[in-house]
């Protein structure tokens, strides 16, 4: 049967089901809800004919309640604005729901970038026993993180989980029940999170989904790529940031970061235990029964009456699956050995870890640990450290920190820093003699500048009476400079023969982490990702040089700005100079919702990221490396949009702009997460101390996106204008790199919208700043529709555009909202007697709309 275009299936299966769904939304009764139903299409009008004609925002909200309110009193027109809100955002959540559950019917689950097509790919081009080999050696990793951008309580999460399932069936009278429900439920939390709450919420994530897709992925391949053979190799690592993630949040404790490694545990024991019980029901013969029974006992007991203790080890776990796997195949004729088969996977994959608790420090708090441990130690006339030592030259540093070794003892110190640094080294300890190696080890350095900073954090292991660590010590490049010098800060450690030693014990495996975040806020768009590029070359040449597997850990956010857009062609472009033999990424916030919230995205998305790495290392091997010539116009390219990135970022009114003009600070006062807004303590803004996601959610409330496009057009226009149009465009044409790069900025482009605060041009302090921006914008704009052929952004991706558009469209009403919010803010400061409450009614919508912009966003900050 012919199959319809993805854009048709699309308008199908979302859009009109959009239409129809919300129109019952409207008919509910609630209070006041059927008048808000019935002005909100109306606002929404007056909003889009209001931009065109270049109206304020404070113009189309007074032009609007003057002609279709009662009353004109500002009372009444916040009353209206909240209603608005609260009705907005139920609609982005029935949106939400109406896009999962048609996503296996517009995305074809068995096209390009499946397993089926990996199969058939192999079988086809006679590859199947390089695509084993590859499947042996390779690894994904998704790594959930610490870093919420995704403002959904629980409660309405699990709306969204059954309102989709409801829709999915056309269930009409229970999506009106759960259309109810949504009305009647809460949006906001009212208490911040904790760390252990932030890990709760994610659990659920790793229980729901990530189980039974990662184990029915394996399988597959196991089945129709092995031939039944077991994969030894697991295939899908999991990581987790919540409890672990001490960079920037004090919030995580000890106890905190136990507790979450316990969770885990109990979790997949959880997992096994349901799974078990199924079984049970099936496997009911002689022999079995009773092995089977008895490990039912053993994980209910360890999952509901343990209090820490386990009464199975996974060893012993692992041994009585393989003996009932025997009995069945030998006297049972193999029945219901699919299903056993589906377990021993899971449990090879997930172990009794579940997913792997990453612990993660700042550099800059190392260096005040590491101050205070080598002043404890002098003081007590200890011979570990000389008096000396910070005046020592870094090679004689080294020398000293290659014999550093101690049983060193948090209570010993008074900084509460020092204390919980320390003990979150004892942590590994505690977490790996309860959970296996796998449930924590590796030790994060963000911000990590030099090899002195992982020599130094090693020898603060090494302190913890450790003298051969089960860890590893990650160092993570985040600044422009930094990624430049990282390949001799490796080398540094490659020939430090302590270092080395240490390398050996680990199968000469070194994970780096490189952060696309810090990157772009540091450099711009262009440089960060080609800085990025020419690091992981450098790394990887270093790496290879001394025996080492280098493991790239890719840093990602949700929007294009952090690294995110189509991250799966990223991997599939990297050439043979890149190893790539793990893809490890951070998936966060909404990404995690969007992209791995259900069954069928989860899968689709882990199956192209699986197969972006078959694509580089087995289809396309040594087809995607850049030439010299290449490399020069990409580092051009990068070059011309970091100068005109720093000239922008140095611009006098880049801060105050960003205080004054968006929605920045109003990101440490929302329920969000548990971590603040900003490393520092310092009342006034320290760039270097502002985190990646207020930062680019800023841009982003303001529909300028800024850090996903800025710099790009100043950078092709040289080209243009130097007559050199053809370099730029053969790059494009020829590269999967530099293409998907531009595809992605598109995507922030075609998120923004300058009608919005066109208004700042007018402005005395801003307008000029604001032109700055808008100007790069119309140029980027120009020259990306230009290289790419086409007459409208991302027309090669016309659903994923009307996706877009259907959801600005949303909240458009919202982002009009906002900044009048922000424009009385701004009146009322200036009045002679600031009406304080009054400014805290219209701080509160800004903080609201905050909420429904990021949600319907997906992936904005």
């Amino acid at each position: 049967m012919y199959t319809l275009p993805k854009i048709e299936r699309f308008n199908q299966n979302v859009l009109s089901k959009y239409n129809i769904y919300n129109s019952v939304f409207i008919t509910l009764p609630f209070d006041s809800i059927d008048n808000t139903g019935a002005l909100l299409p109306l606002f929404t009008d007056v909003c889009e004919s209001g931009f065109k004609k270049l109206q304020t925002p404070k113009e189309i909200v007074d032009f609007f309640t003057n002609k279709y309110s009662h009353s004109n009193e500002e009372a009444d027109k916040i009353d209206i604005m909240f209603r608005f809100i609260q009705y907005i955002e139920r609609q982005i959540v029935l949106f939400d729901a109406v896009e999962d559950a048609a996503f296996p019917i517009v995305n074809n689950m068995e096209g390009r970038g499946s397993l089926r097509d990996i199969k058939e790919k192999a079988d086809a081009k006679g590859k199947k026993e390089e695509l084993i080999d590859f499947l042996e050696n390779f690894n994904v990793r998704t790594v959930l993180t610490a870093h919420p951008t995704q403002f959904y309580p629980g409660s309405v999460l699990g709306i969204i989980n059954d309102l989709t399932d409801a829709i999915r069936g056309n269930n009409l009278l229970n999506i009106k029940e759960l259309l109810a429900q949504l009305g009647k439920t809460p949006f906001i939390k009212n208490e911040k999170p904790n760390p252990f709450d932030e890990a709760v919420s994610l659990i659920w994530y790793l229980e729901n989904v990530f189980y039974s897709t990662s184990g029915d992925m394996v399988h597959y391949l196991q089945k129709n790529v092995f031939h039944g053979e077991s994969i030894q190799n697991a295939l899908i690592k999991l990581g987790f940031w919540p409890g672990g993630d001490r960079d920037g949040n004090p919030f995580v404790t000890t106890e905190i970061t136990l507790n979450v490694a316990e969770r885990l545990r109990t979790s997949i024991l959880k997992c096994y235990y349901i799974e078990i019980r199924n079984l049970k029901r099936k496997l009911t013969f002689f022999n079995v029964d009773v092995l089977v029974a008895e490990l039912e006992h053993k994980l209910y007991r360890s999952v509901f009456y343990s209090k820490g203790e386990i009464y199975i080890t996974l060893e012993e776990f692992k041994a009585q699956l393989n003996k009932i796997k025997r009995i069945v195949i030998e006297q049972h004729q193999s029945l219901y050995l699919d299903q056993l088969e589906a377990l021993l996977i899971k449990v090879n994959l997930f172990g009794f870890h579940f997913a792997t608790l990453d612990i993660r420090q700042n550099s800059r708090i190392h260096d005040a640990v590491f101050k205070d441990i080598h002043d404890f130690y002098v003081k007590s006339n200890s011979t570990i450290f000389p008096e000396n030592y910070y005046d020592l030259s870094e090679g004689e540093k080294f020398e000293v920190l290659a014999n550093v070794k101690g049983d060193i003892n948090s209570n010993d110190f008074d900084n509460e820093i020092t204390k919980s640094t320390i003990e979150s080294i004892q942590a590994i300890k505690v977490i790996q003699k309860n959970n296996g190696e796998l449930g924590a080890n590796r030790y994060i350095i963000s911000n990590n500048e030099n090899a002195l900073n992982v020599l130094e954090t090693f020898a603060m292991i090494r302190l913890c009476d450790w003298e051969e660590p089960t860890v590893d010590v990650v160092p993570l490049f985040e600044s422009v400079e930094d990624l430049l010098n990282a390949h001799n800060s490796m080398e540094q450690l490659y020939t430090n023969p302590m270092y080395a030693n240490h390398l050996k014990n680990r199968g000469m495996k070194q994970t780096i982490m490189v952060g696309f975040s810090d990157g772009t806020k540091d450099g711009g768009y262009l440089m960060a990702n080609w800085s990025i590029y020419q690091a992981k070359e450098a790394l990887t040449e270093i790496s290879r040089k001394y025996g080492v597997k280098v493991i790239f850990f890719d840093g990602r956010g949700g929007p294009p700005a952090r690294g995110g857009g189509k991250t799966h062609k990223f991997y599939a472009s990297l050439g043979p100079n890149i190893e790539n033999k793990e893809i490890q990424i951070t998936v966060q916030g909404q990404t995690i919702s969007s992209n791995f919230g259900t069954l069928d995205s989860c899968r689709y998305n882990l199956e192209n990221l699986l197969s972006a790495g078959v694509t580089n290392q087995v289809f396309s091997k040594n087809k995607n490396e850049l030439s010299p010539d290449e490399k020069n116009v990409m580092g051009q390219l990068a070059n011309l949009g970091y100068k005109k990135y720093l000239s922008f970022k140095n611009h006098p009114k880049f801060i105050p702009y960003l205080e004054q003009m968006s929605t920045l600070k109003y990101y440490a006062r929302t329920n969000i997460g548990s971590r603040p807004s900003k490393r520092g303590k310092s009342e006034q803004l320290d760039f270097n101390d502002l985190r990646a996601i207020p930062f680019v959610g800023s841009w982003s409330q303001l529909k300028q996106n800024v850090p996903g496009f800025f710099g790009v057009g100043t950078a092709l226009k040289h080209f243009e204008d130097t007559e050199q149009w053809d370099k730029v465009q053969d790059l494009y044409d020829n590269s999967l790199f530099f293409k998907t790069l531009l595809e992605n900025s598109m995507m922030s482009i075609t998120k923004s919208f300058f009608p919005l605060t066109a208004y700042m041009k007018n402005d005395p302090e801003f307008g000029e700043f604001w032109q700055i921006i808008y100007e790069e914008f119309l140029e980027s704009k120009r020259l990306l529709l230009k290289i790419a052929g086409h007459t409208e952004l991302m027309e090669n991706y016309p659903d994923g555009k009307a996706s877009i558009q259907i959801r600005e469209r949303i909240v458009l009403p919202l982002l009009t909202i906002q900044q009048y919010a922000l424009l009385r803010i701004n009146e009322l400061n200036k009045e002679s007697v600031p009406d304080e409450n009054l400014i805290k009614v219209y701080e509160k919508i800004v903080m609201r709309s905050l909420f429904g912009n990021t949600n319907a966003s997906r992936n904005s900050a």
